[in-house]
């Protein structure tokens, strides 16, 4: 039988089974002699055997609960991030097999974790290459159509062309840098340089960079918060992220729209909230907003390329920050980023 392959089960079923054996004797000796009180002594002999099978099946189960709580243990230092913990499985037996498997299981998840991780290393290492070889060409690009655009001032048709090449450039320059950050993000290359900075002069910040699109699309910024909340983060990356929601906001605002960015704090988290009264989000939509390339059917833009709203997803997960998403069809959205202070 398969439950006698382990040597402690094998010697603890011996033991118990020589009690039994040595007490039957005991009782049927006493019995032949017909020695006074014996029903007495049969009773001390059953108590003294069940007494020593109880310490044995003590000793037993908990011998056994100490080989459990220490691959307990193992498992949970795995889990922690010591990817080299093992459960002890030198004996014999379904419970060590067990553990053998487990200690399989942690190795082949390794070797995909190192696959993973070399091939996201590839993958970064590539688009980085291929976004600095594309900077001299795009360079030369935006050059080349200036002097056109300076040279058509006087010929509107061109000036028209070269003013949409002009956004088309632009376009691509985005797209490859949005490239190049999400895949450091994904390849754990990014070191956040955190310090304590105040929200109100972020929110400032990206107000302005935005005012001057607003005002030429008839759309309006406002802000609300306390001058005084802070947060721990980078800032630089941080405003990345918020610069891209902003900018989504007023891709997907009419004229005249109001995009409202708040902040808040409460007892453990610092919250900032991005609102429009745009055009809204579908439904169907709604789960797969922070999907890379993702184009909705029920979208009407031509422009966008689906990497501004995962890459500030990216960015605040990085934070350890949380962000949700409210909207209604032609109502607006709502974008609301949470962080712990």
């Amino acid at each position: 039988m398969k439950i006698f392959t382990n040597r402690k089960i094998k010697s603890l079923f011996c033991t118990i089974l020589f009690f039994a054996l040595f007490f039957a004797l005991v009782s049927v000796l006493l019995m032949i002699f017909e020695a006074r009180n014996t029903a007495l002594y049969i009773f001390i002999a059953a108590l003294v055997v069940l007494a020593a099978a109880l310490i044995n099946l003590y000793r037993y189960f908990r011998n056994q609960n100490k080989i459990i709580e220490n691959a307990e243990e193992q498992i949970t230092e795995y889990i922690s991030g010591n990817h080299t913990a093992r459960i002890e499985c030198d004996e014999e037996g379904e419970l060590y097999k067990l553990f053998h498997k487990v200690n399989s299981l942690a190795a082949i998840l390794n070797a995909h974790a190192d696959n993973e991780l070399k091939s996201k290393e590839f993958l970064r290492n590539t688009i980085s290459d291929i976004s600095h070889q594309l900077k001299t060409p795009l360079a030369a690009l935006n050059i080349y159509n200036g002097i056109m655009q300076d040279e058509a001032e006087n010929l509107p048709e061109i000036k028209e062309f070269t003013d949409l090449t002009e956004q088309e450039l632009d376009r691509i320059e985005t797209l490859v840098q949005n490239l190049l950050k999400i895949t450091k993000l994904d390849a754990g290359t990014i070191i956040l340089d955190k310090s304590v900075e105040n929200v109100s002069e972020m929110m400032e910040s990206v107000k302005k960079r935005f005012s001057f699109r607003a005002e030429q699309e008839g759309k309006e910024i406002s802000l609300s918060g306390d001058d005084n909340i802070t947060l721990l983060c980078d800032r630089d990356w941080l405003m990345q992220a918020i610069d891209n929601i902003v900018k989504n906001a007023l891709d997907h605002t009419a004229a005249p729209g109001h995009i409202e960015i708040e902040w808040k704090t409460f007892a453990s988290v610092v919250q900032i909230i991005i609102k429009d009264n745009g055009s809204g989000i579908h439904p169907e939509d709604l789960h797969h907003i922070f999907k890379r390339f993702y184009r909705s059917k029920f979208s009407k833009d031509t422009t966008g390329v689906g990497l501004g709203l995962p890459l500030a997803k990216g960015i605040i997960e990085a934070h350890n920050g949380n962000i949700e998403v409210d909207s209604e069809v032609g109502r607006g959205t709502a974008f609301v980023l949470t962080f712990l202070k």
